[in-house]
């Protein structure tokens, strides 16, 4: 698909700007809201941009979205998927969940399960179960990301080890064409890392923009994940793969 003129200018702004926003394109070029939508729809099915509330953003393969503008992307598919993997955590588990949109959705869903026990390196995660009176939380502490209320580094590592969890929910920056889930950042890395050494059962939530961005830093293979919660079919290969390997596919739409 080749870009139209209009579309040339729109990722020209964008990749100026970091982002773009509907009603500003729409009177900057004189045309309908519809059509920019409609343009920013297509550059985003063409890898440019992501689409966030109200606009899109550019795609990066080396530096992250920002928090705010990751919070709003595909919500509605994220509420989804979130839901699914809420109803697959049983009342009385203990829970990891590790830094991301995607982690504190599932948290949301959370309020009303029972007797659980959630460690967690996201105070944000922390912020939203702490309404759940029937919710032990446990931070694992370390150096705070302010960006987006992430914990990391060595303390993170060690709280981390001192616990066997039944269930791991985590998410990822991208995940590529050989199953293999990415991140930005090195040291989160390697708390995603000892976070699957020490549950019993990982589930993977992402949703399908995951599919089209490029990270530079390797966590681990689907081959690791038990169940992956996602809101489109994977590509026919991967989606093979993930049988070979005896992942569980759940596509919530």
């Amino acid at each position: 698909m080749s870009l139209s003129f209009r579309q040339s200018d729109i990722l020209n702004i964008a990749k100026q700007d970091g982002r773009v926003m509907v009603e500003e394109l729409a009177a900057q070029f004189g045309v309908t809201v519809q059509t920019i939508r409609r343009d920013l729809s297509e550059l985003a099915d063409m890898g440019k941009l992501d689409r966030v509330h109200g606009g899109a953003v550019i795609r990066s393969g080396v530096s992250n979205i920002g928090y705010e503008d990751r919070r709003a992307l595909n919500d509605e598919a994220k509420a989804r998927i979130a839901s699914t993997c809420a109803k697959d955590i049983p009342d009385g588990a203990s829970v990891f969940m590790n830094i991301g949109t995607s982690t504190e959705a599932v948290a949301r869903q959370l309020m009303k399960h029972k007797d659980l026990m959630v460690v967690t390196n996201n105070m944000n995660v922390a912020n939203i179960l702490a309404e759940n009176v029937e919710c032990e939380i446990v931070v694992a502490g370390g150096v705070l990301r302010r960006s987006d209320g992430g914990l990391i580094g060595n303390l993170t590592v060690s709280t981390i080890r001192q616990f066997k969890f039944d269930y791991a929910i985590v998410g990822c920056s991208a995940l590529d064409a050989d199953g293999d889930l990415l991140d930005f950042d090195f040291q989160e890395v390697h708390v995603s890392q000892t976070i699957l050494a020490q549950t019993r059962r990982t589930f993977l939530v992402a949703d399908h923009s995951k599919f089209q961005r490029a990270a530079p830093a390797r966590i681990t293979s689907l081959a690791e994940i038990d169940t992956f919660y996602t809101d489109q079919p994977l590509p026919d290969r991967l989606s093979n793969r993930c049988q070979e390997w005896k992942t569980t596919l759940r596509v919530c739409k």
